[in-house]
């Protein structure tokens, strides 16, 4: 077994249209961090769903549904620490505006 300390999602702006940002591609996963920031001057709201495999993002895989950031807010969302993707699993989120979120996450891949 080796294990890989990766980063997940580099930064990028949350879409706002549910979007996969990460698939666990031949390994399981483990997320160590995901972090969310509003860059923009009015609250924005994000959702995160952890995918199975062979599913689709929805109420059933929903982690964190709308949370709200207010302006220049960062959130480090503890409800996805520890949370273990196995093969083909995802993390997908959708944003509640197109250019107000900055996400990035880290975690270690096991194969």
């Amino acid at each position: 077994m080796a294990v890989s300390v990766r980063v997940l999602i580099p930064a990028k702006i949350a879409e706002s249209s549910q979007t996969t940002q990460y698939t666990a591609t031949n390994v399981s996963a483990i997320i160590d961090k995901f972090t969310a920031t509003n860059y923009s001057g009015s609250a924005a709201v994000l959702s995160v769903n952890l995918v199975t495999s062979f599913d689709n993002a929805g109420d059933q895989n929903l982690i964190v549904k709308t949370k709200t950031l207010l302006p220049s807010e960062t959130y480090t969302f503890p409800e996805l620490v520890g949370q273990v993707l196995a093969p083909s699993g995802a993390i997908s989120t959708l944003a509640g505006t197109a250019t107000a979120i900055n996400i990035r996450a880290s975690g270690r891949e096991v194969s």
